[in-house]
């Protein structure tokens, strides 16, 4: 063989080495050249998407005292105008298995199905005074409210200690007035969208978990 075809050969050879090995490196394109990625990519890796909403036990024919967070483990927190939140730690939310978009005709959307499966107050009474404790609560018991952050109404389990937080009063509250919070209201607006086909289950759970001052708005109702 001439050596100009020769060294044509060698030289083609070592082009197709370099190409597999620097492929086999795990390097980018970017990376081989010498570039960098896009100043706007986000690795696979740091992608994280939400947890999915816990699903709690159900309703049960009878309830028990359920333990709650240690003492001070659990903190509130606090909207720009004061409204109370919980700590997504301790109270993330806990959903009804019964409960599903498939099912809501013969649950919340039918009337009395909440009342039916609400756990009494021998049972609660006991939670609410060590759940209290657990976000360090000193107020007045009788202004908190013994809230389920998903409600019954919106498929919230029962008792599951994860979906039920000492609320304390919002701002505006007259003392010894008992509890009187407005996340209430925007519960029965969620429920109303979701029997009418406004809002979806679901995503109503979600946004109502997250925050409730904002859920309306997350899901468009408010407009």
């Amino acid at each position: 063989m001439p050596n100009t075809a020769r060294w044509a050969v060698l030289a083609a050879s070592a082009a197709l080495v370099a190409a597999v090995t620097g492929c086999s490196s795990g390097q980018s394109p970017a990376d081989a050249k010498g570039g960098s990625p896009h100043p706007g990519a986000v690795p696979p890796s740091a992608v994280a998407s939400e947890p999915p909403i816990p699903v709690g036990p159900g309703p049960q024919s009878a309830y028990t005292v359920q333990q709650q967070p240690a003492p001070g483990s659990c903190h509130f927190r606090y909207t720009a105008d004061k409204q109370p939140l919980p700590d997504p730690k301790c109270t993330p939310g806990a959903t009804n298995p019964k409960v599903t978009p498939a099912t809501l005709k013969t649950t919340i959307c039918h009337k009395g199905y909440t009342s039916g499966i609400r756990p009494p107050a021998s049972i609660t009474g006991r939670e609410k005074k060590a759940n209290a404790a657990s976000y360090g609560y000193t107020g007045s018991l009788h202004d908190a409210e013994y809230d389920h952050l998903i409600s019954l109404e919106l498929g919230g389990d029962p008792n599951d200690p994860r979906n039920l937080w000492a609320e304390p009063p919002s701002p505006g509250h007259k003392p010894g007035s008992g509890p009187n919070n407005p996340k209430d209201r925007v519960e029965n607006r969620l429920k109303s969208a979701i029997c009418s086909g406004k809002a979806e289950l679901t995503k109503a759970q979600r946004a109502i978990a997250h925050d409730w001052t904002t859920a309306e708005s997350v899901l468009g109702l408010d407009q």
